[in-house]
């Protein structure tokens, strides 16, 4: 690129910022130095916003939690990324705003170049960095409010059904290199009311006029200071920075755990920084986020692309309680269709009787919702005409009585044919899958399954939809699938078809239970984490069990996003000692089993023929499903962990919410024989309750406890043998 040329991107630059940033707010520095409050505990009353610098040359992403900062000329790039709640400076240096492989050949998007220094960034470096080659230059931008990534709905019972608010501001960039004229290049950014959360995603138009090949899209470089300085080790042994928490919708591998289950944010080396301490230079301080694979994507003329979708939530303290609520609270507003949690059984039925007599229990009961389990005589998959109004009927009958209904559909561990299923590219065979042989998404099978579940769920009015084996990240060298060109493209078009149908449930206000993480594209819940064949072991070690689960996995997640397994019949083996059936011969344990899960806000899936069986345990369903209802709010609250359960003492957990008239529902456990006194200090800050607050035992009578300096609220329980109480704190 010519001197002349520089000048006159940089000049053309300019005004079109003064075109587009006429309208912007003036940036008052004395607004970085505001301390805010504690957003986890009192709601943050100040919006989002974006505003310019005094001197033009700066546009500010602003909400009084972070700050984020793009130098708009000669070309944009982020020159500042900053917690507000502690003052930490997250950016080391300058990057590329993106990064895309078209053709195979790599272009940058946006960024200045020539930082010598990469250990940290002076402000006064900036006006020194030069624009480069890179293909892809900034030329405008626009702003508007932040709109609803899925156009959601629902009528089930739901913590959360407002959408996030906030504002997008989109940067528009171009490339003079002929080959590319013509194909618009857009970065968006999200900031979010109320919480430390920034989105970032691509997008690209093809207005070229012939298709070309993208390879890949990296939709977010940033150079993050280092959470550690090791003179050896290699990225896989060092620790990643905690400042800034990463997620995005390229999750899968069952694993039901977010960390395990991305495939797409990549810690990596900067070999630009040579003043690291790490003599090799491996420190982990090169935040990219991208697919592992290249994605093979064929982009025709007027053709559009949307990349992977980047959450950035900034982390305050070195806290594992504190950031695992605010990774609870991004759930709560970036997806709060998560927030749904209807009460269901899960039937095992035989016949339509069964079904009618299920849906009648329900109705007796409290319970809102009925899942046909897997071994259940539904089939989704048959589409006739007698099929169809068979499900109808049973479906008007459910929502006669105020129930929803759905069923379970396999998808993968299975076979359909050699045309149809996934081809191993080491064989040419099928073969190869997660799960050994599965069906591939992208063949003719694949997406006539698609449309037979919308046909099916459409026509028979079925509101829940659970998913066995969603699509788990395969790769199908078939050449011959409609779905999909070849291998390159296989598994991004079996995610994007995937993805495709729990957008449209979503959409049309049907429930999703699926084993992997599809959260912010649509799903509902997932599985808690479990081993199966543990249904099989005695009630006493399955209460035990199922505490240490619960405990586990709401480090994470609230309660409403995941399910939990109660075998009211026998499954994958065990004796009578597994079962709860006859349930009225082991009713302690099924209501013990019940108010565990309950008391956690998780729903089970109750699985098995009827949810009472005599006058005796309806009675008890009703008065534990009554419970939950009354306290149902503070029970879908998040979780404070107490003690895990061990079997050798007492074991329990806290819900908290500074925003209810009860702050916090304690469930305490003990599993020992013989009834035990303790002295516990219950962790009250996140209650908002700092100086006392009243405390009472089910529903006697409150008692009013002092605060200590360190938040907590001694208080004394009694707990009876192999039993349990609750607290409620007001």
């Amino acid at each position: 690129m010519s001197i002349n040329f520089k000048i006159l991107t940089f000049l053309f630059c300019c005004i079109l910022f003064r075109t587009n940033a006429q309208n912007l707010p003036i940036w008052k520095t004395d607004l970085e130095n505001k301390k805010p409050q504690d957003w986890l505990v009192h709601p943050i009353t100040e919006k989002a916003e974006i505003f310019k610098s005094q001197d033009g040359k700066d546009i500010i992403l602003y909400n009084g939690l972070l700050k984020r900062t793009f130098r708009i000329a000669p070309d944009l790039a982020c020159v500042d990324f900053k917690n507000l709640s502690n003052g930490q400076q997250l950016l080391r240096a300058v990057k590329a705003e993106a990064r895309i492989t078209i053709n195979g050949q790599n272009y940058n998007v946006g960024g200045l170049y020539g930082q010598k220094e990469n250990a940290y960034l002076l402000p006064e470096w900036v006006d020194k960095l030069k624009t480069s080659d890179s293909a892809f230059h900034y030329s405008k931008y626009t702003i508007q409010e932040i709109k609803p990534y899925l156009n959601w709905k629902t009528s089930m019972w739901t913590g959360n059904k407002k959408n996030a608010s906030g504002k997008t501001i989109s940067f528009y960039y171009a490339s003079s290199l002929p080959a590319l004229k013509g194909l618009e290049v857009i970065v968006h950014y999200s900031l979010y009311d109320g919480i430390p959360l920034i989105s970032k995603w691509v997008t690209i138009q093809n207005n070229i006029g012939s298709s070309l090949t993208i390879n890949q899209v990296v939709n977010e470089i940033l150079a993050v200071v280092e959470e550690e300085s090791a003179v050896v080790g290699t990225p896989e042994e060092m620790t990643k920075p905690n400042g800034i928490y990463i997620e995005n919708n390229f999750a899968f591998n069952n694993a039901m755990r977010y960390p395990l289950s991305d495939q797409a944010t990549h810690w990596k080396v900067d070999p630009l920084y040579t003043s690291q301490v790490n003599y090799d230079f491996k420190t982990p301080c090169l935040l990219e986020v991208h697919p592992k694979r290249d994605i093979g994507i064929v982009l025709k003329k007027d053709e559009f692309f949307e990349s992977v979708r980047t959450y950035e939530l900034l982390n305050d303290k070195y806290d594992r309680e504190r950031n695992g609520l605010a990774v609870r609270k991004m759930y709560r507003t970036i997806a709060p269709w998560t927030t749904s949690n209807p009460i269901f059984m899960h039937l095992v039925s035989k016949n339509d009787e069964e079904v009618r007599t299920a849906i009648d229990q329900c109705a007796a009961t409290g319970y809102e919702a009925l899942i046909l389990s897997f071994g259940s005589h539904c089939n989704m998959e048959d589409t006739t005409a007698a099929n169809l109004k068979k499900w109808k009927e049973l479906a008007d009958y459910a929502h006669g009585k105020n129930i929803f209904i759905g069923s379970y559909s396999l998808f993968s561990s299975r076979k359909i044919s050699p045309e149809d299923d996934v081809i191993d590219p080491k064989t040419g065979k099928p073969g190869g899958a997660f799960f050994g042989n599965a069906p591939c998404m992208g063949s003719k099978w694949g997406l006539g399954y698609i449309e037979t579940l919308k046909r099916f769920m459409t026509a028979t009015g079925f509101n829940i939809f659970e998913n066995d084996g969603p699509y788990p990240g395969d790769v199908c060298a078939s050449t011959a699938h409609p779905g999909h060109q070849g291998l390159e493209d296989s598994q991004w078009k079996q995610m994007e078809l995937q993805k495709g149908l729990y957008r449209w449930c979503n959409q049309n206000g049907i429930y999703v239970n699926a084993p992997d993480w599809y959260f912010l594209d649509g799903t509902n819940k997932i599985a808690l984490g479990y081993r199966e064949v543990n249904f099989s072991l005695s009630r006493e070690q399955q209460m035990i069990l199922n505490r240490q689960n619960i405990f586990d996995a709401m480090w994470n997640e609230i309660p409403s996003m995941v399910w939990g397994f109660v075998p009211l019949t026998k499954y994958q083996g065990g004796g009578p000692e597994a079962i709860l059936e006859p349930l009225s011969e082991h009713l302690d344990a099924y209501k013990q089993l019940m108010m565990q899960y309950y008391g956690a806000g998780i729903q089970a899936c109750y699985r098995g023929p009827r949810l009472y069986d005599t006058e005796v345990t309806k009675k008890t369903v009703i008065e534990v499903v009554d419970w939950y209802k009354k306290y149902r709010d503070i029970l879908n609250s998040d979780v404070i962990h107490l003690r895990r359960a061990d079997g050798r003492d007492w074991d329990g957990i806290m819900h908290v919410n500074p925003g209810l008239k009860e702050k916090g529902l304690v469930m305490i456990y003990n599993p020992l024989s013989e009834n035990i006194t303790r002295d516990i200090k219950l962790p009250v800050y996140y209650t908002s309750k700092h100086a006392s607050l009243k405390i009472r035992e089910k529903e006697g009578v409150a008692k009013t406890y002092q605060v200590d300096r360190e938040f907590n609220a001694p208080i004394t329980v009694q707990i009876p043998a192999r039993g349990y109480t609750w607290l409620v704190l007001e």
